[in-house]
């Protein structure tokens, strides 16, 4: 693999070989429809034509807002075939974190599912770069281009350019810890980097089948679309996620590969159907977000064998994995301790751990946890001040409080920046308690992540009224609701007549969480 994987260097090259070396083979099944390589990049081509004759250049962005399909993984071709950047919009968010994100990256043209037609038309006005609006499914408005007419327009031999190493290729928004998301932006180097190691842990291969349940917008879904396109793989992708259609599947598409939350793997063990399912091609499954509770661990390695492993990173870059060897439940101390690990680095990722000085610790030093290689983005779109402060001098610094215990096993103690992991999706306090201040009658709030057996953690607000206020929390939920993303909003809230705090006059959120959880 290493020979045949050197000559590439940018992920177009990687498709074009595929159509030329397995031009029969599939690719993509989805919805009932077969997609074969030949026929993958004979449509990235076309879509990309489509766009340079709508007026779309080399480097321009392109936007995607929709569920699973096999037009998203199109998508992600016309990028690395054609020299576009993609812009990967959560279809969850609310319409003003949409509208930010498109007037933040700027794209000449949006593709989107016909089920968003009423929010884009609501932001078609106010986001005024874009000039081509392309719609996928049956439903189209008057405004808009049928996504398969957009494609059958093109010419099949495609843009007059084509993607480079050095080129852009995606831009994929993070939840701000500020309120407002970052776009990370990243050339070719780390798409493929992220591509190898995954395809490496998963024993990606020609003839491999790879379920794809996590949306396509998350970096989980993406680095399984990438392992098995640089490996020859097929991928199997669902719409949404449905825990009976998802075990069906791996026994009728004998799936060997799959990424999901434990959320996810916690309600396909509940289903009273679970036992009529033969399970057996299951070879690889790795859990993003939070780890995995030892009680689901259980459960699923007596249910699905001993195939998980446990991955942490952002998409900034950098991951660990805890490998399918040392996530389990019998053995010595140390290998039981490992169990509470994130793992150890991937081929092309090196880790550090530095104190308050910014000096590397000694192993077992608790300190900042920061990582540097291949798969480290180039930086935040639009956003050179938040990019010096995530990358110095090579490494990127996380935010995230670990340590490094024997054999390089990395611990991850806590989160600097209070970030919250529910189902998988990352959500930052600020964003949420920002949404919620906003309301006429909240005096103050803050939020922590209250554990959760389903979900890993659910978001919690602590609250203060204002003086002769009556409203409930029901009544705060709904309002946030209409601010930011319904995943992102409090569960459940808590009033009290004031917050701890600490001298420096912030909120004390180790006294909350021990007050609260």
């Amino acid at each position: 693999m290493g020979s045949e994987m050197s000559l590439i260097d940018n992920l177009g090259d990687a498709i074009e070989r595929n159509a030329k070396n397995l031009p029969d083979e599939i690719f993509i099944s989805c919805d009932g429809r077969d997609v074969t390589f030949a026929s993958f990049a004979a449509r990235v081509r076309q879509l990309g034509s489509a766009c340079y004759r709508g007026g779309a250049r080399k480097q321009d962005r392109v936007a995607i807002l929709a569920m699973n399909g096999s037009e998203y993984v199109e998508a992600y071709g016309l990028a690395e075939v054609c020299g576009f950047i993609l812009v990967l919009v959560n279809f969850r968010l609310a319409g003003p974190e949409v509208e930010w994100i498109l007037n933040d990256s700027q794209p000449s043209v949006l593709i989107f599912e016909s089920g968003y037609a009423d929010l884009v038309d609501e932001l078609r006005t106010r986001c005024k770069t874009i000039t081509q609006f392309i719609c996928i499914g049956k439903e189209k408005p008057p405004w808009a281009v049928d996504y398969e007419s957009y494609v059958a327009s093109g010419d099949p031999a495609g843009p007059p350019f084509r993607a480079t190493a050095n080129d852009f290729v995606s831009i994929i928004y993070t939840s701000g810890t500020t309120g407002r998301p970052k776009g990370v932006l990243c050339r070719h180097k780390q798409p493929i980097s992220l591509g190898l190691t995954q395809a490496i842990e998963h024993g990606s291969a020609i003839g491999t089948a790879a379920l794809i349940i996590m949306p396509l917008f998350h970096q989980g879904a993406r680095s399984i679309y990438l392992a098995q396109m640089l490996r020859g793989g097929r991928l199997v992708i669902h719409r949404s996620f449905d825990p009976e259609a998802a075990l069906a599947s791996i026994q009728n598409d004998k799936i060997a590969i799959s990424a999901l939350v434990p959320s996810m793997l916690q309600l396909m063990l509940e289903l009273h159907t679970f036992d009529r399912y033969d399970l057996s091609t299951l070879q690889s499954v790795i859990s993003f977000g939070s780890a995995m509770p030892v009680p689901l661990l259980r459960r699923a390695i007596s249910a699905f064998g001993p195939v998980f492993s446990n991955g942490y990173g952002q998409t900034e870059g950098g991951n660990t994995v805890l490998r399918r060897q040392y996530l389990v439940l019998e053995g010595n101390e140390e290998a039981l301790k490992r169990v509470g690990s994130v793992g150890q680095p991937l081929m092309h990722t090196e880790m550090r751990i530095i104190g308050d000085d910014g000096e590397e610790l000694p192993p077992c030093g608790h300190g900042e946890i920061c990582l540097r290689g291949d798969q480290v983005m180039d930086g935040y779109w639009n956003n050179h001040a938040a990019t010096l402060d995530a990358i110095r001098d090579g490494w990127l610094h996380t935010g995230d409080i670990g340590y490094i215990g024997k054999d390089n096993f990395l611990y991850v103690v806590d989160r600097m920046k209070d970030m919250i992991i529910s189902g998988g999706e990352n959500i930052y306090s600020p964003e949420v308690e920002s949404a919620l201040i906003s309301h006429p009658e909240v005096q103050e709030a803050s939020v922590i992540g209250l554990p959760d057996e389903k979900w890993g953690e659910t978001v919690c607000a602590i609250v203060v009224r204002r003086p002769g206020s009556s409203f409930s929390g029901a009544d705060l939920i709904a309002f946030a609701r209409s601010m930011i993303a319904s995943y992102k909003c409090p569960k459940t809230v808590i009033f009290v007549d004031e917050l701890p705090h600490v001298p420096t006059g912030k909120v004390d959120k180790v006294a909350l969480r021990h007050l609260h959880r």
